[in-house]
């Protein structure tokens, strides 16, 4: 397709004049190709490339560079940045693989205009990606937030907990409805989990003492092979878990991050499984970083005389947040003796009951950043218990 170009205001610094800025913008069909090569000017180029097409994208780069290189006599790097999105990283990795520098960003990070009805179309994004990796090349602070790319390996190991956990929520609602549709008929003490669950089926009478209904009974049949079946796959991928935390265990580190987590009291391989794939293996900086990319943040709203939290920011690791406020509910119950435990009760005591559900998402912030500190540098949890051998 022929080339389209559009002129800037803004005026290209002369650090920002050794390199190529491309954006992707990515959809099922179709990529638009934003660039600006620095060196010959503040004009961006567009061009679409049919989605998925890498090699029409490394030679879209490598006419880019020819053009520089004829014009000034140099060869200067190409940097490509594009939002984390539904492409998942493997752009990301199949450009690093060709040599070019590549980045995710944060599309939430990136600043908009606040108008009430603004105008977005696919060049304009185009063209803030670019203007935004000129920007963090610069070093401005808090132009953006980069995405740190996991590696494969680490991508694939996560996998194991996060399947785990959607077969067993859909578990629970093919119960669930097993369990209404009976209800319906005044039958409230059906387990479908049980093991006698058939025969169990067999013998149910209506409120009224009639039989099942013909098709109600096929229908929750078909249910309970469901639900057969999700037994199956939970028991599987479950054993799956088991070998990858006995894998990780037997790496020579020590002390070995998986293990000091199952040497506490009320952690079992559920939670050292989740908490490690989804977070923890992740280097941090410091413990904000750590709350921070689980969404437990605080948010703060000061303006003038106004001054107040609006909660945590929820920006991060769906899944870690979660799994980091289901454990802090446990912590209190398996280590009661803890610090952390005596602090959530005495602000509980101090501020009422009503605190409870926002004093335990606080509890679950230092207890993720204290889990953090006991697995990288073995700062042991004050009062925490130790399981016995």
């Amino acid at each position: 397709m022929p080339t389209l170009a559009i002129t800037t205001a803004a005026p290209i610094p002369a650090s920002d004049s050794a390199a190529i800025f491309i954006s992707l913008e990515l959809s099922r069909s179709v990529w638009l190709v934003t660039a600006l090569a620095a060196p010959l000017g503040a004009k961006m180029s567009r061009n679409q490339l049919r989605a998925g097409d890498i090699p029409g994208l490394l030679r879209r780069c490598a006419d880019l560079q020819g053009a520089v290189q004829q014009r000034t006599g140099e060869v200067v790097p190409v940097i490509v940045i594009q939002e984390a999105g539904l492409d998942g990283f493997w752009i990301h990795r199949a450009l690093v693989a060709a040599g070019l520098e590549s980045h995710v960003v944060d599309p939430a990070s990136i600043a908009v205009s606040r108008r009430h009805r603004r105008a977005k179309t696919d060049r304009i994004d185009g063209e803030a990606l670019v203007r935004t990796l000129m920007a963090w090349r610069r070093g401005e602070p808090r132009v953006c937030a980069m995405v740190r790319v996991p590696t494969p390996e680490e991508e694939d190991r996560r996998r194991v907990c996060r399947e785990l956990k959607s077969l067993i929520g859909e578990r629970i609602r093919h119960v669930n409805r097993v369990k209404g549709l009976l209800f319906a008929q005044g039958i409230g003490d059906y387990e479908p989990r049980n093991k006698d669950r058939r025969a169990r089926l067999e013998e149910l009478r209506t409120g009224e003492g009639r039989p099942l209904p013909r098709h109600l009974k096929s229908l929750v049949l078909r249910e309970l092979e469901i639900i057969e079946l999700l037994n199956q796959q939970i028991e599987t991928v479950k054993m799956e878990r088991d070998a990858l935390l006995a894998d990780t265990q037997a790496v020579v580190s020590t002390p070995a991050p998986v293990r000091m987590l199952l040497d506490l009291k009320g952690i079992g391989p559920g939670f050292a499984g989740a908490l490690w794939s989804e977070g923890l293996f992740r280097t941090f900086d410091n413990r904000r970083q750590v709350a921070a990319y689980a969404g437990l943040a605080p948010t703060p709203w000061k303006s003038g005389t106004i001054n107040h939290e609006q909660g945590v920011s929820k920006a991060g690791n769906p899944r870690l947040r979660a799994i980091a406020v289901e454990m802090a509910w446990l912590w209190l119950r398996h280590q009661p003796g803890s610090a952390l435990a005596r602090w959530f009760h005495d602000r509980v005591r101090r501020l009422g009951a009503r605190a409870r559900k926002v004093t335990i998402v606080a509890l679950a912030r230092k207890l993720l950043v204290a889990l953090w500190k006991y697995v990288t540098h073995g700062v042991v949890l004050e009062g925490a218990a130790m399981k016995t051998v």
